[in-house]
């Protein structure tokens, strides 16, 4: 792979390239007109990085806005498949319910996912396997918002990556009363997904409500004839349990009380059934011929936030307050089967069979106020917040050898994780510094305690004691104006992630089946040292920006081998290593190039390694990816239609495991075209229609995070989608 400094400097010359064109360039603008209206690139607006709206041009931190016509038009299964397009993130995990997010390399734990600012992370969760988004429905989302890097100081521990914060629809509280409703379809070809989903809106006085529910079932779904790496599919190949049953509710009731008070309660539920992590049988890829088999027969998540928004107090320490609660309940059923043979020496067949069975129950508060003041020139944002993680769990496992005469068997009962708390306290604050027209700086800090209590639980004998963690963090962000059209933005900040109950104390059979895991209850917190800079630019045609970063985590949380064996499996336990590094470039740019269409780029590289180990890799993602878009819109944006490929480069950068793909994944290129009908009325009716075709060429891939078990993507399909809006 290139070294991140030479890359860099190519992506920095396109960019500037780009500026000098756009600057210099007596071309009319590239901007159709509507009733004599420039169309020019909307200019988002994130409040997740700094908690206000503030346009994303004048953030320090890299940023992205996916808002609701991009979301529609998308056609996706859920906010993984949004981010595939997108700089600097990647996707973990198959299939419509199971894929996560991962920004920078990082991924998991060191994600922190939000809904409307309050976490959706929880700590019962693997450090490589964070909260599924799916818990919350893309048809209910106006926009996502995602901060690639650290953003501890605002949200605390897990932050230490990056956030993806799901932004909910609103009700809309107003002067005339109405009632609103949509009714949609989704059709996808991968596995025979089916989707219906129904939203009602309505306003009266000083009141508004909201609304939706879905329901969706997906089959298993295939993967294309082919040859990636030395796998070599011979015919479409089903990825068997990668589908899913799962249904979305959500309710939202919003009351004005002042035009200075509003208020909001709302309740949601998703239940899945039938979920799996997805497998090739190893039979048809080669390697190690291990069955591995993982489900999620069945998931409930519910959740009640409540919350208040009080503006223009005008009181001596605040102008703004914002006070949110909520309590959220996940119950989660696990099973896996998997199978080993013993190998040469050993009879024809000899082998383990392990079937195990997890329940887990877990129950999390949280609370978080927040105020702001205004005084001069500066933004004070301060606030404290407060989670606590109630688990539950049960496990029964069956492990049976075969091949040596009648099956041996033994039955435990012993859960793999102890009922326990994690809870957590901290406290915050930030300051927005307009120190000059041209330069903005935004420091803060965070003082937060982590504390890990296990319970007695039955089936289990032993006493682990409490553990307790306290971390300080800070962060500093700059943003100087060139010109009216360009700034310089630089960030530095530390970040942290306390162990979590899973890391800790979990002791059994590893979820892939290959290893054996031992408790590790001593860890230390994690913590990072972050660094991005880079150049943000935008005029009426075009939007470009270019950031590089590192990010260092001390004592970062590895999995290593201790030598010992658990029968035939070999034994890991987590531990703190000295120091994991993350560094890379981003580029992305927008134009407006004439007559209606619209070009989009960007190109993401990132390297992560352990400093004292610079020859052994720690994480699986892509080493380069590149995204190119051409998009058509009709000036009365009724038709519109978007043509997008995407290039993964070479990832020679594999982590210590054996996959059947071999020593390195070859690069590949995946294409995509939608197109659409927006806006026609039947009636009062108005009618929306998106067709697309995935993976036009019928590509055999896996993204890197899924390969060391090879579960491949889909091959060619269609998706369709139709609403009707009243």
């Amino acid at each position: 792979m290139p070294c991140v400094p030479t890359i860099a400097r190519a992506v920095a010359a396109v960019f500037f390239f780009s500026i000098a064109l756009a600057a210099q360039s007596s071309l009319p603008v590239a901007a159709d007109s509507v009733n004599g209206v420039r169309r020019a690139p909307l200019k988002p607006v994130t409040v997740t990085a700094t908690r206000s709206a503030t346009d994303v041009r004048d953030v320090a931190a890299p940023v992205l806005v996916i808002d609701s016509l991009k979301i529609r038009s998308q056609l996706s299964n859920g906010v993984a498949d949004l981010l595939r397009s997108e700089p600097g993130v990647d996707v973990v995990g198959t299939g419509v319910n199971q894929s996560r997010p991962s920004i920078r390399g990082q991924r998991g734990q060191r994600i922190l996912l939000l809904e409307d600012g309050m976490r959706l992370n929880n700590s019962r969760r693997q450090q490589d396997f964070g909260e599924i988004p799916s818990v919350v429905d893309v048809d209910q989302l106006a926009r996502i918002e995602v901060v690639r890097g650290p953003a501890s100081v605002l949200y605390g521990t897990d932050a230490i990556g990056g956030v993806v914060n799901l932004i909910t629809r609103m009700p809309a509280v107003g002067d005339a009363d109405k009632l609103t409703g949509r009714v949609g379809y989704q059709y996808g070809g991968a596995g025979t997904l089916s989707k219906t989903s129904v939203t009602v809106g309505a306003r009266y006085a000083s009141w508004a409500l909201d609304i939706s529910g879905s329901a969706r079932i997906a089959g298993d779904y295939d993967a294309p004839a082919g040859r990636y790496g030395k796998v070599k599919l011979s015919d479409n190949t089903t990825l068997r349990n990668s589908g899913v049953r799962d249904q979305n509710v959500a309710g939202t009731v919003a009351w004005r009380a002042s035009e200075q008070a509003n208020a909001f309660a709302k309740y949601e539920r998703y239940a899945a059934d039938d979920a799996g992590f997805g497998y090739v049988p190893a039979a048809l890829i080669g390697g190690d011929q291990t069955l591995i088999d993982i489900r999620y027969p069945r998931q409930e998540f519910g959740k009640f936030s409540t919350g208040v928004h009080l503006t223009a107090l005008g009181l001596p320490v605040a102008d703004q307050v914002d006070i949110t609660a909520y309590r959220q309940k996940n119950t989660r059923d696990l099973a896996q089967h998997i199978f080993a043979l013993f190998g040469p020496g050993t009879p024809k067949g000899a082998g383990i069979d392990i079937t195990t069975a997890n329940f887990t129950d877990i129950t999390s508060t949280g609370f978080r106020a927040e105020a702001s003041k205004v005084t001069g020139k500066a933004i004070v944002t301060y606030g404290v917040d407060f989670f606590s993680d109630q688990s539950i769990n049960r496990d029964t496992s069956k492990t049976t050898i075969v091949g040596f005469g009648p099956p041996m068997h033994q039955y435990s009962g012993r859960p793999q994780v102890p009922n326990a708390t994690l809870t957590s306290y901290g406290a915050f604050v930030q300051s927005d510094f307009r120190l000059h027209e041209r330069f903005s700086l935004i420091v803060g800090g965070r003082s937060q305690q982590v504390e890990s209590s296990p319970k007695a639980t039955a089936g289990r004998t032993d006493l682990i004691s409490n553990h307790s963690n306290g971390t300080r963090v800070y962060a500093a962000n700059a943003v100087y104006k060139l010109h009216p059209n360009a700034s310089i933005v630089a960030t530095v900040g530390r970040g942290f992630r306390s162990p979590n109950l899973v890391e800790r104390y979990y002791e059994g059979p590893t979820p892939e089946g290959s290893a054996y895991q031992k408790s590790a209850p001593d860890l230390l917190a994690e913590t990072s040292l972050n660094y991005d800079g880079g150049i943000k630019f935008r005029n009426d045609w075009l939007t470009a920006d270019v950031s590089l970063f590192q990010n260092d985590i001390r004592d970062g949380i590895v999995t290593t081998p201790t030598g010992a064996k658990q029968g035939t499996l070999p034994v890991y336990t987590n531990v703190n290593v000295g120091k994991l590094r993350a560094k890379g470039a981003e580029f992305s740019a927008i134009a407006l190039i004439g007559q209606g269409f619209l070009a989009g780029a960007n190109y993401s590289t990132v390297k992560s390694t352990n400093v004292a180990q610079p020859a052994v890799p720690v994480t699986d993602t892509y080493s380069s990816k590149t995204n190119v878009s051409l998009g058509w819109t009709q000036p009365n944006s009724r038709l519109w239609a978007e043509y997008a490929v995407r290039r993964n480069g070479e990832q020679r950068d594999l982590m210590a495991t054996v996959s059947p793909v071999g020593p390195s994944l070859p690069a590949f290129v995946v294409q995509n075209v939608r197109a659409g009908i927006r806006g026609w009325t039947i009636g009062s009716m108005r009618q929306e229609l998106t067709v697309g075709l995935n993976n036009i060429a019928n590509v055999l891939y896996t993204e890197a995070a899924n390969a060391t078990f090879f579960r491949p993507e889909p091959g060619r399909h269609l998706v369709l989608s139709l609403s009707t809006t009243f």
